[in-house]
């Protein structure tokens, strides 16, 4: 099975938004994207670029990039590739997982644009075998043989699972059946893919998105669970090298933060000032503000009342352990944490400075946040289930949690008075999955529902104001 919806299939007119649908396109990163080369038609051909699946997605104009025109005409190096950058990147668009695994008989289904099919059509076919550098797909009826306007269309695998399906190839061509209509008998029944293993021998970006450590999915799936709030501790911290899969994954879901300080980039006065800017605080505030959020003492009082904890906007620290003196910064992010701000903290390096700083002054304090909520969640399920007794049938009250109440906030007392901010960590990381555990049949199977992800705020300043 396949998903339905994808952000990464897209929709190409030639010319602008109001030119002719001339053929489909696969988003490799936020900015980039892939399809053949006929379809665009010349490296100067000005391109029009529809999340037809995603209409949340707005569309943008694109042009061939910088060394992404391979049409493979006349003894040409290529294979009838190219690689179009987007006037502008859509970060809010999850990008094509790409595969380089083929087997000879596996499934494939494709979505294109054939004409007069605008809003999309889908195939299905199986893997034959190579043509040249090419590999043929064999369809099973001639209603599945590949459609003129297909071209630049992804194949994709039928994964096994759920999130494992897989980009494998670009449709370049159909059969060799002269006529515009599909054939008519089943011995033509087939067209022709460029397999992604080859697409990587000729375009360095797939070949880094394709290998080993191409994407990291499950990074991106995390992050994008934690930016949507709700169930997640306010302080998210992560280890992230440059220039990896990882890396990528993180870059990608960077929008949904509102600001973003860079270690080594950002000066603390700076992030300080646009950091007060997004308060707003009274004009008379704002240095109170400055300057207790710098140096510390008497936190300014609040005439709003502040935000709860871990209910406002998402700061991103990225690559602290670059900052000339990361330690000196994580009394300034405590500070920020309890004016309500998120905070997503990466290092660059395993062993960069302050690590134990960064546990003991901005993780333990999250999580012993997060457990005091889910403690109190607890406690009321328990007094509920004592005010309903005797009133209602039992299968009308919520499930009693495995342990109660009062035990859980004696455990939650004792973990603060451990030393050691690593014992710490794993015994409040401990506790939470088992508070999870208590209130599962409180609140359904899996976790509860989160709230849409937060917007992409607009405008720039010295901490990449979003």
């Amino acid at each position: 099975m396949g998903e339905l919806r994808a952000d990464w299939r897209l929709r190409l007119r030639r010319g602008g938004a109001d030119g002719p649908v001339c053929g489909a396109g696969v988003l490799l990163t936020q900015d980039r994207v892939l399809t053949c080369a006929h379809v665009v038609g010349g490296p100067d051909t000005p391109m029009w670029v529809e999340f037809a699946e995603s209409p949340g997605i707005p569309p943008v104009g694109a042009r061939v990039a910088p060394g992404g025109w391979l049409p493979g005409l006349d003894g040409a190096d290529g294979e009838d590739i190219a690689v179009l950058a987007l006037d502008s990147p859509r970060p809010q668009a999850a990008p094509a997982p790409l595969g380089r695994r083929l087997e000879r008989g596996g499934e494939v289904w494709i979505g294109g644009y054939a004409q007069s099919f605008d809003d999309g059509m889908w195939l299905s076919g199986r893997i034959g075998g190579l043509h040249g550098d090419w590999v043929q797909l064999d369809a099973g009826t001639d209603a599945d043989v590949v459609r003129p306007g297909f071209s630049g269309a992804a194949v994709q695998t039928r994964g096994v699972r759920p999130g494992t399906e897989e980009v494998v190839g670009l449709i370049v061509s159909r059969s060799a059946d002269p006529g515009p209509a599909p054939p008519t008998g089943n011995h033509l029944a087939f067209s022709y893919m460029i397999p992604v293993d080859r697409i990587a021998a000729l375009v360095p970006l797939v070949a880094e998105l394709s290998g080993p450590d191409g994407w990291d999915g499950d990074l991106e799936r995390r992050l994008r669970h934690w930016f949507a709030g709700g169930e997640e501790p306010a302080v998210r911290f992560g280890v992230v090298a440059r220039g990896t899969g990882r890396d990528r994954a993180l870059q990608h879901q960077l929008h949904r933060a509102h600001l973003v300080c860079r270690g080594g980039v950002t000066r603390p006065g700076e992030l300080v000032d646009t950091l007060v800017a997004q308060l707003r605080p009274p004009r008379y505030q704002r240095n109170a503000y400055r300057d207790w959020l710098l140096e510390g003492g008497d936190a300014p009082d609040r005439s709003d009342g502040g935000r709860p904890a871990g209910s406002g906007p998402v700061l991103a620290v990225i690559g602290l352990d670059e900052d000339p003196d990361p330690v000196a910064l994580v009394p300034l992010l405590a500070r920020v944490r309890t004016l309500g701000f998120r905070l997503l903290v990466i290092y660059r390096h395993a062993d960069g400075a302050g690590l134990a700083e960064v546990a003991r002054q901005l993780l333990v304090p999250a999580l012993e946040e997060r457990a005091e909520v889910l403690v109190r969640r607890v406690e009321r399920v328990e007094r509920e289930r004592t005010g309903l007794r005797g009133m209602v049938s039992s299968a009308s009250l919520v499930p009693r949690p495995a342990v109660d109440a009062a035990a859980r906030r004696h455990r939650l007392g004792e973990l603060k008075l451990l030393a050691d901010p690593q014992d710490q960590l794993a015994e409040l990381k401990q506790l939470l999955r088992e508070l999870r555990d208590d209130l599962g049949g409180v609140n359904g199977p899996g976790r509860p529902e989160q709230p849409a992800l937060p917007g992409p705020r607009t405008g720039r300043g010295p901490a990449e104001r979003r």
